[in-house]
């Protein structure tokens, strides 16, 4: 093992030059442009959707099947309980397929969370890292696992090429899958499936063109192999290329990701390798505000205030191995590994607004270099067995992970280029002034943080009546070694040991085949944070213990055979720092979530297809030893949210299908005062795809725009106030070939 990883440490990620994109796009289409109009043969049959049944990913249970309308599963996988239908799970977890991912041309995680109600996609503080609000709690792109193990895939963006399904498992998770190592996963958790290859040979290309004239060439292939089909492989590959809807914002693109499987009777093996490397180029920035009194209106939706030499660099190689073995037929055990290695470097010029009503403000240059190195594994036993008439369903499991990052930066905060968020001033770029801030060293970074978490776990599925009554207890004893070391000398700064069981109880109780009834008690579990402060508390430095969120839920779910959906009501307090009258950081204070989630998917009658729901949530500050704060809303987090998008085949035109998308957030605050108030927002999204036969070949043109109005929002306000604007009106085009 050792010699693999030295192999993979000292593995260099280099992209060929890349061609215009643009020349694959016209050949492309040329391919379909000499080829004769749909035949009479063609014409008269049924044309159905492309459907790819993935194999078993080193798993007995496979993937769950999708719903009705193709655009949801059955299940998901509930942690280490193990893939779950939604009707026996007493959690609330949404599987989105990668049918809805090509259907919306999602591009990211992002882009397909945008059908959750329960979920408002934002950005990660100081770069252009996405970070998604489940329940009002922020989860950052670095906590999003891949095939049930954390943190494997890269930080920044997360392209669709890469996997099958996107699951959402709303709530804490602690005992299912163990603390987020990056802090988060209080109000749920995301987890993506890699893609696997079908039981039919596939092979396909997709060409695209977006606003601003962004192209992409995508291409997915999968064989397999072997008696009874034992051995499969999947290709995936990517280019994009060009700028986007805003104003000279450019991105650019390489991807190849290489899935293989091998299953018999008894055994069945997985693993991954993937490559991405992701370039921007004056991406549009955050906004912070800065002694203000109220929210400045959002300027054009299309304008970019980014200086024009800022830009954000990661490329990215990671894997995963993952094997079952059935030690009997009631006993297997499984066993799973993944690694990522990263390199970032990013030249950043973020805006601070400090006069609302002209936009005026100003921006400093921040450069960072960062390089990750990421080791996790996975041990575990499930089984089978009935005592009496009770059966049990029981999992054991043990967990490592490590992230060893080198970190360093300059941020010239003194020297600060006067701009405006609606007439930006584009500077040249700057010097580094005498006043400089530095940490390290950009072209030579040291390891500046260090995280090791480990943990074992143990749990029970009991059912009773037949069935009917499902109860589950469980509980994992999770450890967590933090430390930090000094930017220029590499000396160890702070050193953070702390440990907690986090206990579990769920039921699910059928009424009837179509109806169920579900509680859970479960925690989450973050790091505590290291005391700080202006002045200084007392005991500066320290470092608190893990923060344990508790959570309670309540709900019901629907399974009509075709329609289905269900209620949630939940209640979450996650402990939060103040520092008291005797000048002591202390987490004394908690934020208090509590809600109720409404959701719906499925094919209610023939050739309308229907997804979304209604988040209702009620966000409050509490215990914060601050009249001013005490009682207020949490800073980004709505009182309402709704997503509802329809799909309508239409009559009469065989292969064609329009639909639609409605997102609205309601009004959230900047800032813990509740002050500055930011407003609410609606946005529209249309589509429609043709689907036909020529020559032959499985043709499917799809052209989707994204905020049809052109409205001007500002979509998100992070943590710590910043804002971020939202995207303009933008134009998706793109041809897909089944060969």
């Amino acid at each position: 093992m050792r010699i693999i990883l030295n192999c993979i440490d000292s593995f260099q990620i280099k992209m060929p030059r890349l061609h215009p994109l643009h020349a694959a796009l016209v050949a492309a289409f040329a391919g379909t442009s000499v080829v004769h109009a749909q035949t009479p043969a063609a014409s008269e049959q049924e044309l159905a959707t492309i459907t790819v049944e993935a194999s078993a990913d080193a798993s007995a249970e496979g993937l769950p099947p999708a719903y009705a309308g193709g655009q949801v599963a059955r299940g998901g996988r509930a942690g280490i309980l193990g893939t779950r239908d939604n009707m026996d799970t007493p959690f609330s977890i949404t599987s989105y397929t990668n049918e809805l991912i090509q259907d919306r041309q999602a591009r990211s995680v992002g882009d397909v969370l945008q059908n959750d109600p329960s979920v408002r996609v934002a950005r990660g503080f100081g770069n252009f890292q996405e970070s998604y609000f489940i329940r009002g709690f922020i989860l950052n792109s670095d906590d999003v696992a891949y095939n049930g193990l954390y943190s494997l895939l890269p930080r920044q963006y997360i392209a669709t090429e890469l996997f099958e399904r996107v699951e959402v498992l709303r709530g804490a998770s602690a005992f299912l899958i163990g603390a987020n190592p990056g802090g988060g996963g209080i109000g749920g958790a995301v987890n993506l499936l890699p893609k696997r290859a079908p039981n039919e040979p596939l092979t396909r290309l997709t060409a695209g063109i977006d606003s601003g004239g962004q192209a992409s060439v995508a291409t997915d292939i999968a064989r397999r192999f072997g008696p009874d089909q034992a051995t499969g492989i999947r290709l995936n590959a990517a280019l994009k290329d060009g700028d986007t809807a805003v104003d000279n914002e450019k991105a650019k693109l390489g991807l190849l990701a290489l899935g293989l499987d091998w299953r018999s009777r008894d055994v069945r093996l997985s693993g991954d390798i993937g490559w991405q490397d992701n370039k921007l180029k004056s991406t549009r920035p955050n906004v912070t505000l800065s002694g203000v009194n109220e929210v400045p209106d959002a300027p054009d939706a299309s304008s970019n205030f980014a200086q024009p030499w800022s830009y954000s660099n990661e490329k990215d190689l990671f894997g995963t191995f993952r094997g079952e073995f059935d030690i009997t037929p009631d006993v297997t055990a499984w066993s799973a590994y993944g690694f990522r290695r990263s390199d970032e470097a990013n030249s950043l010029a973020n805006l601070t607004v400090t006069d609302s009503a002209t936009g005026a403000g100003n921006a400093y240059r921040f450069d960072n270099a960062r390089e990750d190195k990421v080791d996790t594994a996975e041990l575990g036993l499930r089984g089978k067995l009935q005592t009496g008439s009770v059966g049990h369903e029981w999992v054991a499991s043990a967990s490592y992970f490590e992230l060893e990052s080198r970190n360093a930066y300059v941020a010239d905060f003194g020297n600060t280029l006067p701009t405006n968020l609606y007439a930006p001033t584009f500077w040249g770029l700057p010097a580094y002034s005498g006043t400089a801030s530095a940490g390290g060293s950009l072209s030579s970074p040291l390891v500046t943080h260090r995280v090791r978490l480990t943990s074992v776990a143990v749990g029970d599925t009991m059912s009773f009546l037949d069935n009917r009554f499902l109860l589950t207890l469980g509980a994992r004893h999770q450890s967590m070694k933090i430390d930090d070391y000094d930017y220029n000398s590499g000396v160890k700064n702070s050193a953070y040991s702390k440990s907690r069981v986090s206990p579990m109880v769920g039921a699910v109780y059928k009424l009837s085949p179509k109806l169920s009834l579900y509680g859970n008690y479960i925690e989450g579990l973050t790091q505590g944070e290291e005391a700080a402060g202006t002045p200084p508390p007392a005991n500066l430095g320290e470092v608190l213990p893990p923060y344990v969120s508790k959570q309670k839920e309540v709900g019901v779910k629907f399974d009509g055979g075709r329609f289905g959906g269900g209620v949630a009501l939940f209640h979450t307090t996650k402990p939060r720092s103040l520092i008291t009258d005797a000048n002591i950081f202390t987490a004394q204070g908690e934020d208090r979530h509590q809600g109720i989630e409404i959701n719906a998917f499925g094919e209610p009658t023939r050739g309308l297809r229907l997804l979304g729901g209604l988040t209702l949530l009620d966000a409050k500050q509490k215990t914060t030893n601050d009249a001013a704060t005490e009682g207020k809303r949490v800073i980004g987090v709505p009182r309402a949210q709704a997503t509802l998008g329809a799909e309508w085949d239409v009559p009469g035109v065989r292969g064609l299908t329009l639909d639609g998308r409605v997102a609205y957030t309601g009004s959230v605050y900047a800032d813990s005062d509740n002050t500055l108030k930011v407003p609410s927002w609606t946005r529209f999204d249309l589509g429609a795809r043709y689907l036909t036969e020529v020559q032959g070949r499985v043709v499917t043109l799809r052209a989707n725009i994204q905020n049809v109005a052109d409205r001007n929002y500002w979509a998100s306000v992070g943590g710590s106030g910043y804002l971020v604007l939202g995207a303009p009106r933008t134009f998706m085009l793109s041809a897909t070939i089944d060969f």
